[in-house]
């Protein structure tokens, strides 16, 4: 027998967000969270998304076990202003009983359906700085800490429900040992030169900081015109900036001034912490702080979490600054494997970056779509 509850007591979402631990527990590939992380990122006076958007955590129970789990999700700024008719799917997990999952996903339907609206979508977050996509492709290869993992058999449980693709997301890695500067380096003074362009390191957070509202506003810019993009609010901005920029060594953040002094490209790099996550065991207490203090500092893989170059400046060479200042930084800290984050298959202009270094695919995430 299958029962379905809502969780919303501080314990039920406890439940809900250790429910993968013991999905997953002795899987190698899979990088937990930070439970008290996770469970901040769900309280609705405390994330400020749920300003602009509504959601519903369920956890489903088979014979009275624990048995998956799912969020319903609304962006009103998606459904209102882009007029997108569409409720989301996210955070699912589920044993390999597809009747769980099509309980699971009922509930999904039903805040749809109360809200008149046409579709659902997911798996993926409430804006576009969560986590995205449903694995397909590299269940053998370890995650990262802002992307889901997953079990191959939830592709079969969706498209067997009706199904079908609606956005398809790559993942790529390459050696540092392939970057060649020569491809890039003789653009480098000319790009400066030509259009006055100032690239600028920081060595402390503390100078960071004032500018990552500026940051966020070209981001916003960069990427309104990929089809999934939902703008990143003022009060998100801070929210974000508190949750993540103290994590990010301040060296690994390059930004690109014009001669005006106004950002005009920014990219954002973060130390792998993969094999940190999966030794802290959700918990930064007692050692768990250790271990992620240890991969900031001498992790050897790093992964591209953002680029941000403003439309004005788009294919002007602008990525040649960015990968010498990057090129610097690396043989200096002597990193060796390079990750990229989910991009969107049809995002052709992020691709075409990175074509030199000789990426490999290694990974490959979709959403799936179903009208309701």
């Amino acid at each position: 027998m299958i029962t379905i509850k809502e969780a919303i007591s501080k314990a039920e979402i406890m439940e809900y967000v250790k429910f993968p631990f013991s999905l997953y527990k002795n899987n190698p590939y899979w990088v937990p969270p930070l439970i008290s992380e996770e469970a901040e990122s769900f309280d609705k006076n405390k994330n400020p998304i749920f300003k602009n958007a509504d959601a519903r955590f369920y956890l489903a129970y088979k014979d009275n076990k624990p048995a998956g789990r799912i969020a319903a999700i609304i962006n009103w700024d998606e459904v209102n202003g882009q007029q997108k008719k569409k409720v989301r799917f996210g955070w699912y997990d589920v044993i390999d009983d597809i009747e769980v999952t099509k309980a699971l996903l009922e509930k999904v339907y039903e805040l749809g359906r109360e809200n008149n609206l046409d579709y659902v979508e997911g798996p993926m977050g409430f804006s576009n700085l969560d986590k995205v996509g449903l694995l397909t492709e590299g269940f053998d290869q370890i995650g990262t800490m802002i992307t889901w993992y997953n079990h191959a058999y939830y592709v079969e449980h969706l498209e067997k429900l009706g199904y079908v693709k609606e956005k398809e997301y790559l993942e790529s890695i390459f050696s540092f040992s392939n970057v060649d500067p020569n491809t890039y380096q003789k653009a480098v003074e000319l790009v400066k030169k030509r259009y006055g362009l100032k690239s600028i390191t920081f060595t402390r957070t503390k100078d960071i900081m004032p500018r990552v509202d500026e940051m966020f506003d070209l981001f916003n810019a960069a990427y309104e015109g990929l089809s999934s993009f939902v703008a990143i609010s003022d009060i998100q901005k801070d929210y974000f900036k508190k949750k993540y920029i103290n994590l990010i060594n301040p060296e690994y953040i390059k930004f690109i001034d014009d001669k005006g002094g106004k950002l005009i490209a920014f990219s954002i790099v973060m130390p792998s912490f993969s094999h940190a996550m999966q030794k802290a065991r959700g918990k930064l207490f007692p050692f768990g702080f250790l271990h992620l203090l240890k991969a900031r500092k001498k992790s050897k893989d790093v992964i591209f979490y953002l680029i941000g170059i403003h439309p004005e400046y788009q294919n002007k060479g602008v990525t040649a600054i960015i990968f010498d200042e990057y090129y610097k930084t690396f043989t200096e800290k002597g990193i060796e494997t390079c990750i990229r984050t989910p991009e969107l298959e049809e995002n052709h202009a992020i691709h075409n970056l990175w074509k030199n270094f000789s990426p490999i695919i290694h990974k490959r995430r979709r959403t799936y779509r179903k009208d309701i």
